[in-house]
């Protein structure tokens, strides 16, 4: 019981991370190249969308363990360690944006669609 409530509290954590790296990318203290990455690993951390499909045994959730947590190392430390208090802070005290976001995720499978069809067109007119 007790190593399940652990991987509970480690997930909550991991939330309450995500959620401060979503509003740490809108902060005016933040670079602009921290500001990237953080949309970039939260929109792959909050995508349906997975690198590897999770129905791949393994794999498909080896990409979730460590993408994300390694995407989430590299924003923290480009993000000034006063600023991501504050958004962590912020993260904590809004918790509507935990919520699922239908709107969001349907912005996410556009944009992976759009990629996926130009990489297509790419792939044709190389090979035409």
């Amino acid at each position: 019981m007790k190593r399940m409530e652990r991987w509970r509290q480690q997930v909550r954590q991991l939330k309450t991370e995500v959620a401060a790296l979503f509003i740490a990318a809108r902060h005016p203290g933040v670079p602009w190249y921290a500001k990237l990455l953080a949309v970039v690993v939260v929109a792959y951390a909050l995508s349906p969308v997975d690198l590897i499909p999770d129905f791949i045994p393994v794999l498909g959730l080896l990409d979730d363990l460590v993408l994300v947590p390694l995407g989430i190392l590299l924003v923290r430390r480009l993000i000034p360690p006063a600023v991501l208090d504050e958004c962590r802070e912020r993260a904590r005290q809004e918790a509507h944006l935990r919520k699922k976001n239908w709107v969001a995720g349907a912005v996410i499978i556009t944009l992976w669609a759009l990629l996926a069809l130009l990489l297509v067109r790419w792939l044709r007119l190389q090979a035409g």
